[in-house]
């Protein structure tokens, strides 16, 4: 076999194997989709907020979307205020989107405790298994998001979520100045 059949048999392995590899990526992903979400767990203490796009969903559930929103949030700002600082030099547009990736992280931990501490409270998880359940589905959530003005309009319902969380569980929603900042917070500008 001469060098150049070689290299081409070799080509079209590796092109059979990603395509293969590909594939089977696909009907994973399909498969993931199509699974139905696990049911409710009965020790979840879940949002009693009629009128709220999170009624009747457990509480870590809706909080750790919340978190996810609010860390893509911190991820865009942050990449808007390096664009500010680096590739189009703007000090006030810097100054302005690291104050909200700063206010977005902090916003998004306080969702991340809460969710982690509905866990350990209602199933008795450790740590560690808390905050593996919550972070796929802020993860998930946070995908979604594509723009700063999608994220914020996402994340519009997630202060009243907070509140009510604050109101029936002050020990796990406990941070007051999220509840207060997120009352305040302008959208991005």
């Amino acid at each position: 076999m001469g060098p150049i059949v070689k290299a081409a048999v070799i080509v079209l392995v590796a092109t059979l194997m990603i395509e293969g590899v590909a594939a089977e990526g696909k009907r994973k992903r399909e498969r993931e989709k199509a699974a139905p979400p696990p049911p409710p767990d009965k020790r979840d203490r879940l949002v009693n907020a009629p009128g709220m796009p999170f009624h009747g969903r457990p509480y870590w559930q809706a909080l750790a979307q919340c978190g996810g929103i609010y860390f893509k949030l911190n991820t865009l700002y942050t990449n808007a205020a390096i664009q500010a600082k680096v590739v189009k030099p703007d000090a006030a547009a810097n100054a302005r989107f690291s104050k909200q990736s700063d206010a977005a992280r902090r916003t998004a931990t306080a969702f991340f405790e809460a969710a982690e501490r509905f866990l350990i409270a209602d199933r008795g998880v450790a740590r560690e298994q808390a905050s593996m359940a919550y972070d796929a589905k802020a993860t998930e959530e946070g995908e979604r998001q594509k723009s700063a003005e999608a994220a914020e309009q996402a994340a519009k319902p997630c202060p009243a979520l907070y509140q009510t969380c604050r109101d029936a569980f002050a020990k796990i929603c406990s941070e007051p100045a999220v509840a207060a900042a997120l009352s305040t917070r302008k959208p991005h500008s």
